[in-house]
């Protein structure tokens, strides 16, 4: 009879166990989604000037997770400022902007979308770039191109294209990003591809459409000789040629679908990134006939 009673009773505990660490974990969630959307909203808004040579040395770079972990394990920030650059870098709007020095400014330029977080996918930027200029700047792309080398990433959700609708939508999302360009001749753009997917989070067909947008921001046909638009094909460097998914010794994990890019990933292509970029401004220097 005692065995039955303890029986009963363990029945009893064991759901409500079950339930209390399900309602811990759901609660741990949404506290971390709600702290994060506080600090998106009433984090202060940059509003100190951003000072330019006029000489191209300013850079930012807008970013979630993965150029995050670029610029800390590929020792981005380091390596551009031995070449004479301010480097800035927008992340999150509740981490918000961090200044040339590293510091955080605990301020952010209110990037729109995510629910406050702020929105780096394609159709994201599409909208930021569709922001007016103003002067003083009271929205996210003006404040922008008080830099005067803007450098955009999506990340690597982006690379699931599930369709060729999906594709030509995301194309054109790029050609308003470039229209929004042309508009600024006199400001640097950078456009990263978006990374490839982890093989345990993408198909071959969806990975053959990302390659397809990536080859094609980078071809002729979407640059069209234009002296302030480049690309930096994050994608080509990151991608298995076999597959067009994460290359394996650029994974986390073998077992587990992270498409974040490891560390040998970012100490590999952080110094080429940093080149890329110098390369780029020199260019877009004589172009602009500067000394």
């Amino acid at each position: 009879m005692a065995k039955k009673r303890t029986c009963m009773v363990a029945a009893g505990i064991v759901p409500l166990v079950v339930v209390g660490v399900s309602l811990m974990f759901f609660w741990s969630r949404f506290s971390q989604a709600a702290a994060r959307l506080w600090a998106s909203w009433f984090m202060s808004e940059y509003k100190e000037p951003v000072n330019s040579d006029g000489r191209y040395t300013n850079i930012i770079f807008l970013h979630h997770s993965t150029g995050r972990n670029l610029i800390m394990e590929g020792n981005v920030r380091p390596l551009l400022t031995e070449r004479g650059y301010q480097f800035w870098d927008h992340d999150y709007n509740h981490i918000g902007l961090t200044m040339p020095d590293g510091r955080l400014a605990q301020a952010n330029y209110r990037i729109p979308g995510m629910n406050g977080a702020g929105d780096t996918d394609v159709v994201g930027l599409a909208a930021l770039f569709a922001q007016p200029d103003t002067t003083p700047p009271t929205n996210a792309f003006s404040r922008l191109l008080q830099h005067e080398v803007i450098i955009v990433k999506s990340c690597f959700p982006n690379s699931a294209i599930q369709d060729d609708a999906q594709l030509r939508q995301v194309q054109a999302w790029y050609l308003q990003m470039r229209a929004a360009m042309d508009a600024h001749p006199d400001h640097l753009f950078i456009i990263m591809t978006s990374p490839p997917l982890h093989p345990l989070a993408t198909n071959a067909d969806e990975a053959a459409r990302a390659r397809a947008v990536a080859s094609w921001l980078a071809s002729e046909e979407f640059l069209a000789g234009r002296a302030n638009v480049v690309v930096f094909d994050f994608y080509g460097l990151l991608r298995d040629p076999h597959t067009n998914m994460l290359r394996a010794d650029y994974q986390q994990s073998a077992t587990e679908p992270d498409s974040h890019p490891n560390k040998l990933a970012n100490e590999t292509i952080g110094p080429l990134f940093v080149a890329f970029v110098d390369t780029a401004v020199q260019s877009f220097r004589q172009h602009r006939e500067l000394p």
